[in-house]
């Protein structure tokens, strides 16, 4: 084992940063987002606070730089936790982007750093409640966002532009496909002595979610914490506490699991007022 340990945090925005002071301490934060002047600014509030902390750019859908990526926390010490919060939502990009984001991103980040991660380690990928939302699909396209190698999963028949047609689609679809991701990565991370989970936030306070709240579609995901069984929105501390517990030795039993924790309103939107009339 090295001197050092490693915490990669990918994407630094609110719940990447909760996560990363949740913990990192005593280990060394990298920082990498897909603008560096976000991961630097990040960087200042953690140092602040007293982590040791370094910051880079990567764009999750290019192959060579998330392996660069791992090159340089390898570099830094031994890889023992990564947290995978980077992605765009439904009002950011158009289909097509999405699922070269956070479909096709999210299996290239789970396939380069389970080649790395160190004994003991652990990762969570952050998904959505979204993905808890769409249909249920067969065991066969289960299998294939599951286990298909990174570089033919876009070739999917099920994923091209004539069976994603909005962006919705796409994002529940990626996000469903991290959660089957994840479950299978869970085999192959073991063979290193590591663990791997999925965290599926609903709504959570975040500048992006104060836009939602308060853009074109602001009404709709009001009446959505209005009638979930919590009432409210979630924080990222919140998120970051069910991250603290699934990367630290009281997770040590969770593996190829996902955690829905959205309020309840995926239950209210089955068997609740948010059920489609």
């Amino acid at each position: 084992m090295s001197e050092y340990e490693v915490v990669v945090v990918i994407g630094a925005g609110s719940i990447g940063q909760a996560i990363a002071r949740r913990v990192s301490a005593g280990k060394h934060v990298l920082l990498a987002d897909l603008r560096r002047e976000n991961a630097n600014a990040a960087a200042t509030v953690l140092q602040d606070a007293g982590f040791d902390t370094t910051t880079t750019a990567v764009d999750v859908s290019s192959r060579e730089q998330v392996h660069a990526l791992v090159e340089q926390a390898a570099n830094l010490g031994d890889i023992t936790r990564v947290v995978h919060a980077a992605g765009v939502s439904p009002s950011q990009a158009p289909p097509e982007a999405i699922l070269a984001v956070d479909l096709y991103g999210t299996a290239i980040v789970l396939e380069e750093f389970g080649q790395v991660i160190a004994t003991g380690g652990a990762g969570v990928v952050i998904a959505s409640q979204s993905g808890h939302r769409l249909p249920a699909l067969t065991p066969e396209e289960d299998t294939a966002l599951a286990t298909t190698p990174a570089d033919e999963l876009l070739a999917l028949p099920m994923l091209q532009p004539d069976q994603v047609t909005d962006t919705l689609h796409a994002y529940q679809v990626a996000k469903r496909a991290n959660a089957l991701r994840v479950k299978a990565e869970a085999v192959r991370w073991a063979d290193r002595g590591a663990r791997v989970n999925t965290i599926s936030p609903g709504i959570i306070i975040t500048p992006l979610a104060r836009d939602e709240l308060t853009g074109p579609r602001g009404e709709g995901y009001r009446r959505m914490l209005e009638l979930s069984p919590a009432g409210r929105a979630g924080t990222p501390d919140e998120v970051a506490t069910v991250a603290a517990l699934l990367l630290g030795p009281d997770g040590a039993f969770v593996t190829g699991s996902d955690i829905l924790m959205d309020g309840g309103v995926t239950s209210s939107y089955f068997y609740g007022p948010l059920r489609p009339t």
